[in-house]
């Protein structure tokens, strides 16, 4: 595993690498988003079973099982947002989630790059290296999100704006050209997007914050293969997420246990991202930084 963390991979090298490595340190891994992420899921159950919502299975009024099943979110909501209480409980796990789920990735990122330097690890000891670059994380993403903000809303807004107005002289042309609009700014807004999104790995691994400049530098002539992989990944997690969500839902309704259930399966989705992630930046960084070679003249040296 350490060879291949350390030279050049291509698209499914990296693929196969972030499955490999989510199979072999599951348990390691697994566990840094239960001790850091687990407890905010626990909360939240708590506040939903607070707020009237039944534990085991939540169905509405209706005369059939379908029928039911719909009426559950449908009916189980409006109670949950009357509850101040329960808005602000809500309000107060996701605000936690928000500082705790990029510790725990940069857990996930210092663990793959302790493998690559064959260094050994436990959860404790990557936690905790994590907490040491808490404000500079946190930081870096707010600024990450405020710029995604600024690029996303802008684009959304001229393809409403032009599709409205070319449509309103011609229906077919205005739709034809606003798929093709859309398909296009989603394209630029992708690639800006991904060329800025190896920030994070800057900051954790590199001591750069933000990290904005060095991951465009880092990204340059691998951008495409980057969001290619970024879309891979996406499909993946959303798959086994709805599949997860789907499943039980015939089973639980609107429940407390479903929304335990489903998670767990943001958990894992979560988990495997960020290896992926943490696979890709690394990828990055011995192509830009000759890593590899690094390590090769350190190998030298010792033996």
């Amino acid at each position: 595993m350490r060879e291949q963390l350390n030279k050049p991979k291509g698209f499914g090298e990296i693929l196969d690498v972030t499955f490999r490595l989510s199979k072999h340190r599951f348990k390691d891994f697994f566990m840094i988003f239960l001790i850091l992420v687990g407890p905010i899921y626990l909360l939240q159950a708590i506040i939903q079973l607070a707020a009237g919502t039944s534990f085991l299975r939540e169905v509405g009024e209706g005369n059939g099982w379908l029928e039911q099943l719909m009426a559950s979110f449908d009916e189980t909501e409006p109670v949950i947002t009357s509850n101040l209480g329960a808005d602000i409980g809500l309000i107060l796990v996701g605000l936690i989630s928000f500082f705790m789920y990029p510790v725990a990735q940069a857990a996930i990122l210092y663990g793959v790059n302790q493998l690559k330097h064959n260094e050994d690890f436990t959860a404790g000891s990557l936690i905790k290296r994590s907490f040491s670059r808490f404000w500079p994380i946190i930081g870096s993403s707010i600024l990450y999100g405020i710029i995604m903000f600024f690029i996303i809303a802008p684009a959304i807004f001229l393809v409403v704006f032009f599709g409205f107005f070319i449509v309103a002289f011609d229906l077919v042309i205005g739709i034809i050209v606003t798929i093709f609009l859309a398909i296009g700014t989603a394209i630029l807004v992708g690639y800006l997007l991904t060329r800025w999104s190896f920030y994070f790995g800057s900051v954790v691994i590199d001591k750069q914050a933000p990290g904005l400049s060095r991951s465009w530098k880092l990204s340059k002539g691998r951008t495409w293969v980057s969001m290619g992989l970024y879309i891979i990944f996406f499909l993946i997690i959303s798959s086994i997420s709805f599949a997860i969500e789907l499943s039980f839902t015939l089973f639980l309704g609107n429940s407390v246990l479903l929304g335990m259930i489903v998670s767990l399966a943001t958990l894992f989705t979560t988990f495997i991202m960020s290896v992926g992630y943490a696979v890709m930046y690394l990828d990055l960084k011995t192509r830009h930084d000759a890593d590899d070679l690094k390590d090769m003249i350190d190998d030298y040296h010792v033996s």
